[in-house]
């Protein structure tokens, strides 16, 4: 850890005075990312940020570098009319945002030079950087931090140390960069944080995020059903994201039978072994369905005919914050500056 703790703090000292120069590019730029690894939220975050600033009227584009996608370099996903690269080609987080916000979109692992082409190829007035906290070749004009509230509830002092010990990519003084904080409470109550981390947040903007369970949709025919539609059937239970807990837990909470399930690890690249497992278990557990997240369902539509004798459901989620309205101001104050 002290290896890794060096390396972090003289790479952000050399961007702190200007010897590691970001590079700016012909449109405003904000960037949502975290601190930790995974599962604070950020896909269902960029999806709202992108949401507000379509609707208050700006050209808004999302750039991600497209984690477990099969492709490397710079490719753009979607021109604004038509999303041209298959999810295996751009990663399921790129492909769930532009579809869902009907926006165009770009993967790059370097997140500057993407930028520029990205802006080559569509007239832009804001990109969304997609997990970009450490990409800090890039010039952003408002930096926006998710944690996940179980995160910072936490006790345990493993929890709160630095890779590869604990999870944090970087360590809680990095909060300076930001401009605003979310603290996402996912389908958790509202809990007091401790004050040393109230300190450390004191001198931002300050919003807490949770989730709305929107209902299941049919990834076949996307026809919506109400989540008590789905009380006591017994649902065989597909995920393959960071922190499984909470998609498990509104699940439960809403007396949808969970005992059947299969967790993948995060972003789980499911290949025909997976799906053999899936329709094996689905039949040795004599389910009623297949329910799973989003994100998964954008991958396990690539199996339509492996899966064509099986009802295949999604939980729809929506992030909301306590006060939306200030927010929104927040994120159109970067355009009249």
């Amino acid at each position: 850890m002290p290896i890794y703790l060096s390396i972090i703090s003289f790479r952000n000292w050399l961007f702190d005075k200007n010897i590691f120069k970001a590079d700016k590019v012909n449109s405003k730029v904000i960037s949502i990312g975290n601190i930790t690894v995974g599962g604070s939220g950020k896909t269902p975050t960029v999806i709202k940020v992108s949401n507000i600033l379509k609707s208050s009227g700006k050209r808004t584009g999302v750039l991600s570098r497209g984690y477990g996608r099969s492709t490397a370099g710079y490719k753009l996903v979607n021109n604004g009319t038509d999303t041209i690269l298959p999810v295996k080609e751009c990663g399921d987080e790129m492909f769930l945002v532009v579809n869902e916000c009907n926006i165009p979109g770009a993967v790059a692992e370097r997140r500057a030079e993407g930028a520029h082409k990205f802006l080559e190829d569509v007239p832009l007035d804001v990109i969304v950087l997609d997990d970009a906290f450490q990409h800090r070749w890039i010039h952003r004009d408002l930096d926006i931090v998710m944690f996940d509230q179980r995160f910072l509830l936490k006790n345990s002092l493993l929890h709160h140390r630095l890779l590869p010990l604990g999870i944090m990519r970087e360590p809680f003084s990095s909060v300076e960069r930001a401009d605003i904080i979310i603290i996402n409470r996912k389908f958790s109550e509202k809990k007091d944080l401790s004050e040393k981390l109230l300190e450390r947040f004191r001198n931002k903007k300050n919003y807490y995020g949770y989730y709305d369970a929107i209902g299941i949709y049919d990834v076949k025919t996307h026809h919506f059903y109400s989540l008590e539609e789905f009380k006591g059937q017994k649902s065989l239970v597909v995920c393959g994201i960071a922190r499984p807990y909470s998609f498990l837990n509104v699940l439960e909470s809403n007396s949808i039978d969970i005992k059947n399930k299969l967790i993948f690890s995060d972003h789980k690249d499911y290949s025909l072994k997976e799906i053999n497992d899936i329709r094996k278990k689905f039949y040795d557990t004599n389910s009623f369905s297949v329910l799973t997240t989003q994100k998964d369902s954008v991958k396990l539509t690539n199996y339509s005919k492996e899966l064509d004798d099986i009802d295949v459901y999604y939980l729809k989620i929506d992030l909301k914050l306590e006060d939306e309205e200030n927010f929104k101001k927040d994120l159109l104050e970067i355009f009249d500056k």
